[in-house]
């Protein structure tokens, strides 16, 4: 049975919750992570989850997100995530957001509530997405969907819509972004070895 983490406001450790069971119309405050994933000309892998995903289904994202299991680091969380629902095996994966949260309702009633911090990865295979993850991938210039998210020509996830301006804002080339300091992290994700 997979776990996520719960965390409190201040973002210690506070239990674990069946992750079957915590998106819902009171999901509690939990870790999650998101991850932008890039090749070598700044080019993102969009995603488009998968219709049968329980949160916005059906809807253009980021390369991927997740949860860590309890006492996993966030890298290799990250690492994990990418092989499952992308088949990258390898990738440079870099902290850049490290405080970022956000809450967000679908229209059923069900929310997300997330401690998510943001990574920056590099690769330069081809992805190989899972079809109980994925429904389907494109590269496109960070620029490109930078402004589109900005003008509002390209609907994103909540997250997604919330994280992209705050990436932009680190400047134009994602190789170029400042590594997000650890210490920013939630504590139960600092220490995981506490939670």
């Amino acid at each position: 049975m997979e776990e996520v983490v719960l965390v409190d406001e201040e973002g210690h450790a506070r239990g674990l919750m069946a992750k079957s069971g915590v998106h819902h119309a009171n999901t509690p405050l939990h870790l999650g992570f998101s991850c932008y994933l890039f090749n070598n000309e700044d080019q993102l892998l969009l995603t488009r989850r998968a219709l049968d995903k329980k949160t916005w289904p059906g809807v253009w994202t980021n390369s991927c997100c997740g949860h860590p299991y309890p006492g996993e680091p966030f890298v290799h969380s990250v690492q994990r995530r990418l092989r499952q629902e992308l088949g990258i095996a390898t990738a440079d994966i870099v902290l850049i957001l490290p405080g970022f949260r956000y809450r967000a309702r679908m229209g059923n009633g069900v929310q997300e509530n997330e401690l998510c911090p943001v990574f920056r990865a590099y690769t330069d295979a081809e992805p190989a997405p899972d079809p109980a993850e994925v429904a389907s991938t494109r590269w496109i210039a960070w620029s490109a969907f930078s402004e589109e998210v900005a003008g509002g020509e390209l609907a994103v996830s909540p997250w997604c819509m919330l994280q992209v301006p705050q990436l932009a804002a680190l400047g134009p080339r994602p190789g170029q972004w400042p590594t997000g300091d650890p210490a920013a992290m939630p504590a139960a994700a600092r220490f995981p070895s506490a939670s």
